[in-house]
């Protein structure tokens, strides 16, 4: 055997031992991990959840005491002992290193401003077990009113959408109202299973019960619906509503019933698309629903965060001028194919994180940010909803619409956007609209102190009765 036959198999060797090392170590770190954050004298547990996958690996998260299971991330990486699992799109992630000795990972939870040591560790005693929501204190307990399982299909897309119709007993009704739900996959109830509320259980109780039918059902991908939610835009959403009022249409015994929508948040920017070229669609009601171009409203948004969370004022000019930079050009690149808009992206995003961070960044910090921040905004349902202007339908609509949004929403900043719904509802000579901001309430119409996202858990009330009582008022009237 020659030296040189002799070096490679060393080489081959030394290729094969270090492979085998890193297995091992990527093998040890998949399983269940659990942690607990200090959050302004606050604790609040969280478990990681590892799998190994075809390629690479994937996790999700649990936040027992939020009653939360199963929140899904977009990627977890695990490189010798370092870990790094990341969800963009709830402002999240977690780095850190296992040290094999202990069992046990220290590492750096970021969300937002807020960098908070966790340390996790593994094995059955440290599981934490996630408790079953508890009922909220407006979740219905009865059910004075007809309610029935039904199913429609969305022939364009090929999928079926399931949900619950529920009718007042007494059969005295002339209106039904569709639920839109907000962003993201949502049930029929629209459960957030951080916060533990279902409002549109809430919503749909009330108003059955004021004499009005509603039809609510789970989102495509979600509960019994069939399809998915990947790939899919608001305008796909807007096709689910409209099957929605194709079947109401064409059951015999709710023919003659006045229908109409009402939406959440992105819900209520969609009830105006289908309203604005579907006749049937009698009246709307929007709760927290965009008037703003939505790359507007997502830099007030993202700086309320940021001004809750206490991040120096410093900090908040700085990231609402990148994300401004970053939204226009996603306007700007909208009609490319996602192939050339991701270049185009990168470039941008390459740019702004050079100008946007302190020191000299080393290139692999640099390409770390814009790999995050380039997944998260190819998707075509961010891409369609940055570059969405609720104005472009607004200034349409001729049925009735209600408007509320509460003063306290630091999602959908109430004061802009109900001006901008009263604005394109003027321009289109619609005379038969209401809008109304409500005192002291957050996104979800709760009473909020602060309108933060951290206190929709904390807030008992789903839905404040000032909202239910109005939009059930308003409907009846019509």
């Amino acid at each position: 055997m020659d030296n040189t036959t002799r070096i490679m198999k060393k080489i081959t060797l030394l290729l094969s031992l270090l492979l085998l090392s890193t297995l091992l170590n990527a093998q040890s770190l998949t399983g269940s991990w659990s942690g607990t954050l200090q959050i302004q004298g606050t604790k609040l547990r969280i478990v990681f959840n590892v799998s190994a996958a075809s390629s690479g690996f994937t996790s999700t998260m649990d936040s027992p005491d939020q009653g939360a299971r199963g929140i899904p991330t977009s990627t977890t990486t695990i490189s010798g002992n370092d870990i790094t699992i990341e969800a963009p799109n709830l402002g999240i992630s977690y780095k850190g290193t296992f040290v094999p000795d202990s069992n046990i990972i220290r590492g750096i939870f970021k969300q937002g401003p807020a960098n908070l040591p966790l340390t996790l560790s593994k094995g059955l005693e440290h599981k934490v077990a996630v408790a079953k929501p508890a009922k909220r204190a407006q979740d219905p307990t009865d059910f004075p009113y007809k309610q029935e399982e039904v199913s429609f299909q969305n022939v364009k897309a090929g999928n079926q959408l399931s949900g619950t119709l529920t009718m007042p007993s007494s059969g005295k009704v002339s209106k039904i109202v569709v639920f839109i739900s907000g962003s993201g996959g949502q049930n029929r109830d629209e459960e957030i299973l951080p916060f533990n509320h279902r409002p549109f259980l809430v919503w749909s109780d009330w108003l059955t019960r004021k004499s009005i039918a509603v039809l609510r059902y789970d989102d495509r991908g979600v509960g019994k619906s069939t399809g998915q939610q990947a790939g899919a835009t608001s305008a796909d959403f807007a096709d689910d509503a409209e099957a929605a009022i194709s079947y109401i249409s064409q059951r015999p015994d709710l023919k003659g019933l006045s229908i109409g929508f009402l939406g959440h948040s992105e819900g209520g920017m969609i009830a105006p698309m289908v309203a604005v070229r579907n006749p049937l669609v009698k009246f709307i009601v929007l709760l927290a629903a965009p008037g703003v171009p939505i790359s507007e409203l997502m830099v007030k948004q993202n700086s309320e965060s940021l001004r809750l969370a206490g991040a120096p004022d410093s900090i908040n000019v700085s990231v609402s001028s990148l994300n401004r930079k970053i939204y226009t050009a996603i306007g700007t690149y909208k009609t490319l194919n996602a192939e050339d808009f991701k270049v185009k992206m990168d470039t941008v995003l390459y740019s702004v994180i050079r100008g946007d961070q302190p020191g000299n960044p080393s290139p692999e910090k640099i390409e770390q940010l814009v790999s995050q921040n380039s997944k998260a905004l190819n998707t075509p349902w961010f891409r369609y909803f940055i570059a969405f202007n609720p104005a472009d339908y607004l200034s349409r609509v001729k049925c009735p619409v209600l408007a509320i949004n509460g003063t306290l929403d630091s999602q959908v900043d109430s004061e802009a956007n109900l001006k901008g719904i009263k604005t394109s509802l003027l321009k289109s000579g619609n005379k038969k609209f209401e809008i109304v901001p409500l005192p002291g309430l957050n996104h979800l119409l709760q009473k909020a102190t602060t309108g933060s996202v951290s206190e929709y858990a904390e807030i008992s009330e789903t839905v404040n009765p000032v909202a239910l009582e109005k939009v059930s008022a308003w409907i009846n009237k019509l």
